[in-house]
């Protein structure tokens, strides 16, 4: 559940390139293309299963490399890892792959609800299972929320959150075998700020780790529609380069101390850290997790906050234990969320439902 920045210069993109608009928009595609392409992967939930299959791909998951594979079996939907899309440098144990299963099955379990299949989740050896009834439909709130949540990688406003919006979502996010620790003053929010800029730096400073996300970045609308899946740069904020360039830029211009800077403005101007834990270290919890995460970062939709992951000190093996120890906890830490009040970027792409069903 990880995400990264390329901070370049539109300026400096436009001269190294040297050529022409047309040419540019050309190599890149159209931002207007891309929002439609986007929209329409967010179009309305219809009662058809492939569109609840849809609904369920929308969510959060690590570098946006979308691991799941989706069965139908009777009155049943299977949710399957897909290990050809692991990232073994940033997730050497598959945690975060189980953890966007989860996220996938609290979509699923919603969308199917609200099209007439009321059900049940249950973890599988290698998964989840939703077995379903048909009845009327059951809409929950959280549903609309799914086609406008995003992880907003931007600067928020600062502004605090109403303590009864911050009850919400720690009664939605509630979950058997999950614990969630929300970090609201400022104190500790900076001790772990702190270990996201310690742990960014690890990271930036492995050239595996390099290889590996650049491997998922896609520098343009036109690559973002091709492959539906990556890290878009646009989704951060940053301009749309032709993919060579954007590669070299990424080499050249992408450093610690620029991106270290950028956290640190990021995780100040937000209103809270969510953190979750679940009680064992094992795929079990880390699908619940999952689950749990991903309806804290839909009640955060419905309430008109922003999130966005900040799982450095996670995924950095020896900074875990200074994590947990900020919200007075032993267990390993599963995932960092930032939330507030900020604004909307542009959508992540996504694949099309018939390559995820098996």
């Amino acid at each position: 559940m990880n995400r990264r920045t390329v901070l370049v210069g539109a300026g400096v993109a436009l001269v190294a390139a040297g050529t022409g608009v047309a040419a540019w928009q050309a190599a890149t595609g159209s931002m207007a293309e891309y929002e439609t392409f986007a929209a329409g992967l967010r179009s309305q939930l219809t009662p058809d299963l492939q569109a609840v299959v849809r609904y369920a791909t929308l969510a959060a998951n690590s570098h946006n490399t979308q691991p799941w594979r989706f069965r139908f079996d009777g009155q049943a939907i299977e949710i399957r890892p897909d290990f050809q899309r692991r990232t073994p440098v940033v997730d050497p144990d598959d945690h975060h792959l189980y953890v966007s299963l989860g996220c996938a099955a609290a979509n699923l379990a919603l969308a199917a609800a609200a099209t007439g299949r009321p059900g049940e989740a249950s973890l599988t050896a290698d998964g989840v299972r939703y077995d379903y009834v048909t009845d009327v439909p059951k809409v929950d709130p959280l549903v609309d929320a799914i086609s406008k949540r995003q992880s907003t990688r931007a600067e928020y406003d600062g502004r605090a959150i109403p303590p009864a919006d911050l009850a919400e979502l720690e009664r939605t996010a509630a979950a058997p075998g999950v614990s969630l620790a929300l970090v609201t003053d400022r104190v500790r929010m900076k001790r772990v700020r702190d270990l996201v800029l310690a742990g960014n730096q690890d990271q930036m400073n492995d050239p595996a780790f390099m290889r590996e996300l650049k491997q998922w970045i896609r520098f343009n609308p036109r690559s973002a529609m091709a492959r539906g899946d990556g890290l878009f740069s646009a989704s951060s904020g940053n301009p749309a380069l032709p993919t060579g360039l954007g590669r070299i830029a990424f080499d050249r211009l992408f450093d610690v101390a620029r991106e270290n800077r950028n956290y640190a403005r990021q995780i100040d101007s937000s209103a809270g850290v969510a953190i979750f834990f679940g009680e064992r270290p094992d795929h079990d919890h880390w699908i619940r997790v999952g689950q749990a995460c991903q309806r804290f970062a839909l009640a955060a939709t419905k309430l008109g906050l922003k999130v966005a992951f900040i799982n450095q000190p996670v995924e950095v093996a020896r900074l875990r234990a200074d994590l947990a120890a900020i919200v007075g906890e032993t267990r390993r830490p599963d995932l960092a969320m930032r939330f507030g009040y900020g604004p909307t970027l542009p959508f992540s792409p996504r694949r099309p439902v018939v390559s995820v069903i098996v």
